[in-house]
């Protein structure tokens, strides 16, 4: 038999679906190691889409996403954004993952490199790869609040840079960049006639601070905004994201939608729309529950005296197990097995941070609590 693709098999294994793999083996483990909300997906939204299917909504819709959708998206983002946003700017793909794949195939060329974040959530690092490209990591320091300088972007920065991939409110870190920082990467990006890659979906999920999209301070079109509805309604397995990019990267996105997938699930679609345009009591409900749990899970790193990096926004946090002397998959494997308990190993992110591991709070209060309690007494019994 002829060889399988050298590309797919290079690439790099996530350490979060190793864990979620060796999880379901243990029925009683507590799970801080998804991304994913616990909440139900609003009433709404279910019945919205039970009316589309009533009413037959179950064919093909146009590439870029039904016309009433990208006109409810324009409409919110130009209010949030406080620039134009028109639908001409707007592709709805199945899931934010499949915007960030797309916007990279469409602006990459083989061996062209792209600046994405360490820690930063590893499908980037595949994506990347996937699309012959080079991932070239720019380090976010724990000691700066997981937020990059100058300093550490500008010095990897070559001829074959072609973008670079900003996350903020962070997943792995909970960062949330402050404003000095966004206009850095945007003076950094023409200075050197850069795209960036903005994922945003988690920027309605602020604690403290405040987000500041770096789309809204686009002056020349080099910014394409990822985001999507999985997280912000408790919708991750409608698989509905977008885009949001000049009219020219769209038209490339909408024609490698054609091969990939078509269009997004039309049924899905119509209950995004109705997300986005009906009630949002749900979203700031579910923000609060979310600090509230980062505080509960806060204050027992803090009795328990554990290092840990307080985060600002999106659910997550990180936990320092240098002193533990261990591999962070293997100290994330061993804690699943003698405490049944499951994190996801900070080396999955990037090498900076192979010495922690990442809890998520979309697990319920008394749970979370739970876990992280026998995860300290587990980082207490490794020490030194």
């Amino acid at each position: 038999m002829k060889e399988l693709s050298r590309i797919v098999k290079n690439l790099p294994q996530s350490g979060i679906r190793k864990l979620q793999e060796a999880a379901r083996e243990i029925p009683d483990a507590i799970r801080l190691e998804t991304g994913e909300p616990d909440f139900k997906t609003p009433d709404y939204i279910c019945e919205a889409a039970a009316r589309a299917m009533d009413e037959g909504f179950t064919k093909y819709t146009s590439v870029p996403g039904i016309q009433s959708l990208r006109n409810a998206l324009a409409e919110d983002f130009s209010e949030r954004l406080g620039i134009d946003v028109n639908t001409g700017q707007i592709v709805v793909t199945a899931g934010a993952t499949m915007a960030l794949d797309i916007v990279l195939g469409c602006l990459g060329n083989p061996g062209d490199e792209v600046l994405i974040p360490d820690p930063g959530w590893p499908v980037y690092t595949m994506q990347v790869m996937s699309n012959s490209l080079k991932p070239v990591p720019y380090i976010m320091p724990a000691d700066k609040g997981f937020e990059p300088g100058r300093e550490n972007i500008e010095p990897l920065i070559t001829e074959k840079t072609k973008a670079i991939v900003v996350n903020t409110p962070s997943n792995p870190t909970g960062a949330v960049f402050h404003e000095e920082t966004i206009r850095m990467i945007l003076d950094l990006a023409r200075k050197y006639d850069l795209y960036v890659i903005s994922d945003e979906v988690y920027d309605y999920l602020i604690y403290e601070g405040k987000h500041i999209s770096l789309k809204s301070l686009d002056q020349d079109g080099r910014v394409i905004l990822i985001s999507g509805v999985s997280k912000k309604y408790a919708m991750t397995g409608w698989r509905i994201g977008y885009a949001i990019a000049s009219e020219e990267i769209i038209s490339l996105m909408k024609q490698l939608m054609v091969p990939m997938i078509g269009n997004a699930t039309a049924v899905a679609q119509k209950a995004a729309e109705a997300a986005i345009t009906g009630p949002q009591d749900f979203v700031e409900i579910s923000r609060r529950d979310y600090k509230k749990r980062r505080d509960a899970a806060a204050a027992v790193f803090r009795e328990e005296n554990v290092d840990f990096y307080f985060p600002h926004g999106a659910f997550y946090m990180m936990a320092d197990i240098s002193c533990c002397r261990m591999d962070s998959e293997k100290f994330a494997l061993k804690l699943l097995a003698d405490e049944h308990v499951a994190v996801a190993p900070g080396g999955t992110f990037g090498e900076s941070s192979r010495q922690m591991v990442r809890i998520s709070c979309g697990t319920e209060m008394t749970a979370l609590c739970e876990g992280i309690r026998r995860m300290c007494r587990y980082i207490k019994k490794y020490s030194g």
